[in-house]
């Protein structure tokens, strides 16, 4: 009887350990789909700067850019990135806002009740 309790006394504890595994497993998934996306959010910035910024700066291409070509390059590309940082904070702002707003409604009885 001893063998049967302690069979099944670490056969009840041997899935923790698994579980634990697959979990970890999974947040090696997200954490790399997630790095991924950034990469791909990264490659379509500059994507669109470089075609915005060219388009706007440089009206003639040659073989090299003046010295009013590469400061227009440069600002574009600066003021470009300061409204996406403007942007890209402000939605993240409102998305923890609206997320909180509706935790904050989910927890808080339902006046239909009373």
């Amino acid at each position: 009887m001893s063998s049967f309790f302690g069979s099944s006394a670490s056969a009840s504890s041997s899935p923790a350990p698994a579980q634990q595994s697959i979990a970890a497993q999974v947040e090696g998934v997200k954490q790399r789909v997630q790095n991924e996306l950034a990469l791909h959010d990264a490659q379509e910035l500059i994507n669109k700067i470089n075609e915005k910024c060219f388009f706007k700066c440089v009206t003639k291409p040659s073989s090299s850019l003046s010295s009013s070509e590469e400061t227009c390059l440069s600002r574009c590309m600066q003021r470009y990135m300061e409204a996406y940082n403007i942007v890209n904070r402000t939605y993240r702002n409102r998305l923890m806002t609206e997320r909180a707003n509706s935790q904050a409604a989910a927890g808080q009885p339902s006046d239909l009740l009373t």
